[in-house]
């Protein structure tokens, strides 16, 4: 029944809205009543649209209820049930037109809240500008990720140098199963971002330009946790954090909040990294710097601002720009 339903729901506005007859209909054929129960005869023609257009096996019933009134000016909306072996399916919502002649199917959202506002960078380390900047720009982000390193180091010190205090950075941590220092990573991270938005910036720099050297020519995982912690501990002593409670955070390795991002990634669609999303606007994969250029314009227009022309000179890395935490003895 699940292959079923899914088949008959990808049915588009463009591929349903279709003239379920062309012959005329004498007033008892007519569906011109707002709500009641369908005729046998549009009753047929609805089923075999719908059987026609979305493959429906002959041994499954088709169970057409009456109409309804809908939200749709010039539409009843009617539940079509899919039967077999005496289970019954979720009920699919179709649009049938007042005088009987079109039948449709579209799906409904609500686009009354702004979309910058459905993925939060509240209380993340922050890179750009104020955290009313009128765009808002938020990375799901794996450490361990080259796609995320490339997008990364090429990016957003471009985006940073154009946009200037136009966009507000944060990133949302999304390390994946098969990265087995990505967690680590996260969590060391957030320990160092928990007193030092600046320290974790460089901590994110440096992690993104030297993942492939982290574990040693060995690859060994032992070795980049540990290195990994090392890099925390002196990027902490450069940004004069409290020792202790860096150290406590590291040694606890508490994944309650990485786990809780990865949730919420997940809760937007999030598969894999890199992920950004530009206002609420979805962006997969490490994308060409005009792609970006271009919805953070879009961005920037729906939101009264001008655009600023792009940069007409290379833009440094961040580990050219940021001093490089090195590990200690």
């Amino acid at each position: 029944m699940k292959s079923l339903r899914v088949s008959v729901l990808a049915l588009t506005f463009s591929l349903a809205l279709a003239a379920v007859g062309c012959h005329a209909q004498t007033p008892a054929q007519s569906s011109t009543q707002a709500s009641g129960k369908l005729s046998p005869e549009l009753t047929r023609r609805v089923e075999v649209l719908i059987r026609s257009r979305s493959n429906v096996p002959p041994e499954y019933d088709i169970q057409i209820g009456p109409r309804s009134k809908s939200d749709v000016a010039g539409f009843d909306e009617i539940s079509v049930n899919f039967i077999a072996d005496g289970k019954s399916s979720k009920s699919v919502p179709f649009l049938l037109s007042t005088d009987g002649k079109t039948l449709a199917q579209f799906s409904k959202y609500d686009i009354s809240k702004d979309p910058k506002q459905l993925v939060s960078g509240t209380g993340r380390p922050a890179r750009g500008g104020p955290v009313d900047a009128p765009v808002l720009i938020v990375g799901f982000d794996d450490l361990e990720c080259p796609f995320c390193a490339k997008m990364h180091a090429e990016l957003f010190p471009a985006l940073m140098e154009r946009y200037k205090n136009q966009i507000h950075i944060v990133y949302r941590d999304f390390p994946l199963d098969q990265h087995p220092w990505a967690m680590r990573a996260a969590v060391d991270t957030n320990c160092v971002g928990a007193q030092s938005a600046t320290g974790y910036w460089n901590l994110v720099d440096y992690i993104h330009a030297h993942a492939g050297e982290l574990g040693g020519d060995e690859k060994s995982l032992s070795k980049a946790n540990t290195t990994l912690d090392t890099l925390a501990r002196d990027e902490g002593r450069r940004q004069n954090v409290t020792a202790e409670s860096l150290d406590a955070c590291i040694v606890k390795q508490d994944e309650t909040a990485i786990k809780a991002s990865v949730k919420e990634g997940e809760a937007l669609g999030v598969e894999a990294t890199p992920v950004l999303f530009i206002n609420g606007e979805k962006v997969e994969g490490a994308q060409p710097l005009a792609n970006l250029y271009r919805m953070i314009d879009n961005a920037l227009i729906a939101s009264g601002q001008t655009p600023p022309p792009p940069p007409t000179t290379p833009i440094p890395t961040p580990s050219q720009t940021l001093p490089a935490p090195k590990p200690g003895n």
